[in-house]
């Protein structure tokens, strides 16, 4: 694959995990002997990446230990929020200023990232190169493992992401973006669905519909519920 380059994200306090996350980072709950972290750098170096940056607060010393210890076969850097955190769309802005001009993925570690994905993430690659716009990878609801997702957005006949009163697609967590999308935002705490909104008004944000099973780490509930079912 072309894209080289990927976030993960990792800064969270991961609250609704409670109590598991009251000693660990959510990015290091482990799921068959493996952490939700260490899955998603495996499943991005498997696509050929290159340079992964995660941006970290809660508990980061846990977060460079497994790093240090893991010795992953890919550039990965840390990112620090040190004195808050900078939410979705802070921490990516923030996290992407060595990537400069370049694409890159971004990637939600708390999604179950498998082999099953790759094609999927290659026409995502394929779809962006030809469009150049932003592009996000979606999921039906009924193909959600935890059904009490609302939906967040639909698509249109152009695959351009929309939202209305009854979504009925889930963000997975993966899309392809450049720091352009930001425009000249600054680097403070901001949810990434603001630029959401901005680039579906200018109908320049795209999406692809995902078919495989959708595993979403949400709660503590539902982790109970997928550490009994689950195989990687």
């Amino acid at each position: 694959m072309k894209i080289k380059k990927a976030i993960i994200l990792g800064a969270g306090f991961g609250k609704r995990m409670h109590p598991v996350t009251k000693k660990i980072p959510k990015p290091l709950i482990k799921i068959k002997n493996k952490t939700l972290l260490g899955n998603s750098i495996n499943f991005l170096i498997s696509l050929g990446v290159k340079h992964i940056i995660i941006n970290t607060h809660y508990l980061h010393n846990q977060i460079y230990n497994f790093l240090k210890k893991e010795k992953f076969s890919c550039k990965i850097d840390l990112v620090f929020e040190k004195r808050k955190i900078l939410n979705t769309g802070g921490g990516v802005l923030n996290a992407s200023k060595k990537f400069k001009k370049h694409a890159f993925f971004v990637l939600n570690p708390d999604t179950l990232w498998r082999k099953e994905y790759k094609k999927e993430f290659k026409n995502l690659e394929k779809i962006y190169k030809k469009n150049k716009k932003p592009l996000m990878l979606l999921v039906p609801k009924n193909l959600s493992f935890d059904k009490s997702f609302k939906g967040d957005f639909n698509l249109n006949s152009k695959k351009e992401v929309l939202r209305k009163r009854n979504n009925q697609l889930i963000f997975t967590g993966a899309q392809i973006i450049t720091r352009s999308v930001f425009k000249s935002k600054k680097i403070i705490p901001f949810s990434i669905n603001k630029t959401w909104d901005s680039l579906i008004k200018r109908k320049d944000l795209l999406g692809i519909i995902s078919k495989q099973k959708f595993l979403h780490i949400n709660n503590y509930k539902i982790y109970k519920k997928l550490i009994k079912k689950i195989k990687y």
